[in-house]
């Protein structure tokens, strides 16, 4: 019979945002919140050299990939991860964690890593909030940047879009009714 708490809806000093890119038939998606630079210290103070930062604030950045790419070169399957990144003076390490939801890098753990590699980050122009951009470089890729104060990293993210529309292309044909002809007609003109 008591009426239901009112909650208000948080103000974030540092705003969420999201992006999602789409690369022949697959996507890239991320989650993250932007931090200001409020004439702070970032690289070495408030961001400490050689510890893990949840590349953004408040929960942990979240890159999702749609299907399995090539991240850096290396394999990464298809899902949902935890992106964090352990700068340095001259190198960064970038990060992707199984365990995608979490707040900060408080419940960050190696072990759930399922990639590590080394990025050098380059000089930019000022960046008051942070700032995370996906660039694509044809159907097959893209360049996914952030920048944050003075500098910003960068890696590629490739995805094998002739085989995964390949197989997008005869899963629908499998589907399509003997009387529909604008698939096969759509199929023979990708051909």
């Amino acid at each position: 019979d008591k009426p239901a708490p009112v909650r208000l809806t948080p103000l974030r000093v540092s705003p969420a945002g999201t992006l999602s890119q789409e690369i022949g038939i697959s996507k890239i998606e991320l989650s993250f919140a932007r931090p200001a630079v409020k004439g702070r210290k970032i690289w070495g103070g408030l961001v400490p050299f050689g510890q893990v930062w949840r590349a953004g604030a408040n929960s942990a950045t979240v890159l999702t990939l749609s299907h399995a790419a090539k991240v850096a070169g290396k394999d990464v399957p298809a899902g949902t991860y935890g992106f964090f990144v352990i700068p340095n003076e001259k190198t960064w390490t970038l990060i992707l964690n199984r365990k995608a939801k979490q707040w900060g890098a408080y419940e960050y753990k190696k072990e759930e890593d399922v990639l590590r590699w080394e990025v050098t980050p380059q000089s930019a122009p000022h960046q008051e909030y942070l700032e995370y951009r996906v660039v694509p470089t044809g159907i097959d890729g893209a360049l996914v940047e952030l920048g944050w104060e003075k500098l910003r990293v960068s890696f590629p993210v490739a995805f094998d879009t002739r085989a995964l529309y390949w197989a997008h292309l005869e899963d629908k044909l499998k589907q399509a009714p003997e009387t529909d002809w604008v698939p096969w007609y759509q199929a023979a003109k990708y051909c």
